[in-house]
Order: structure tokens, then sequence, then C-alpha cells
């Protein structure tokens, strides 16, 4: 069955920068586009960026764009979010989430699926 594992994350100062790893099998995974999403206390999970399944293209929310990067390594089955510049806005759970159809393409916010049990991510001095 597919499985998602987080990993990476930690306490950040405001400002600094953190490596989030997502672990994925069960699928073949160079098919899908995965994206990452995070949900902060109180609040509804929040799509944050995605990467087709080739690693040709990107795609970000506002509130991350110019901060973070999401990558690929189709041969370690492993997709990244690199987070620079943290805020304490970014403290949140965060997962990774896999496209609900296989191909090549963009895929909407609405259209991933996240089934890990996410990393959490606190931006705090």
């Amino acid at each position: 069955q597919v499985q998602l594992v987080e990993s990476g994350g930690g306490l950040a100062q405001p400002g600094g920068s953190l490596r989030l790893s997502c672990a994925a099998s069960g699928f073949t995974f160079s098919s899908y586009a995965m994206s990452w999403a995070r949900q902060a206390p109180g609040k509804g999970l929040e799509w944050m960026c995605s990467v087709y399944n080739d690693g040709s293209e990107t795609h970000y929310a506002n509130s991350v764009k110019g901060r973070f990067t999401i990558s690929r390594d189709n041969a370690k089955n492993t997709v990244y979010l690199q987070m620079d510049s943290l805020k304490p806005e970014d403290t949140a759970l965060y997962y990774c989430g896999k496209a609900q159809r296989w191909g090549w393409g963009y895929f909407a916010p609405e259209e991933y699926d996240y089934g890990g049990q996410g990393t959490q991510v606190t931006v705090s001095s």
C-alpha cells in the first residue's frame, strides 16, 4: 500500500532553514506528481507546493514562494522541501502528498492525497 514517511522537522529560529524529506513506497513514484502541505494548530490543511512527476516543473503558494523549494529524486523515491527564511507563521505539521492520478502535468491542490504522520516544524526564537 501507499506509504509516505515525512522527516526532517524540528525547531528553527526565525530566518533559519530546514530541509524536509518524504520517503515514498507502494507505488511507482516517478509516475506521480508530489506536493507538500501543512496544518497549523486550529487551521485547515494548506497546500504549499507541488512538483511534476519528472521534476520538470514546480508550483508554489504565494505564502511560500521565494522561500521554499520543492524537489524530488526519482531514483530514491523521495521528495524534499527546502525551507529558507523561516517565519513563526510557518509553524505547522508538514505533510507530503501524492497526486490522485498518475502522469505528467499540473494537478490542482485538491487533487493530492495525504496519508503520512507528518513532521512538526516549529519556528521560534
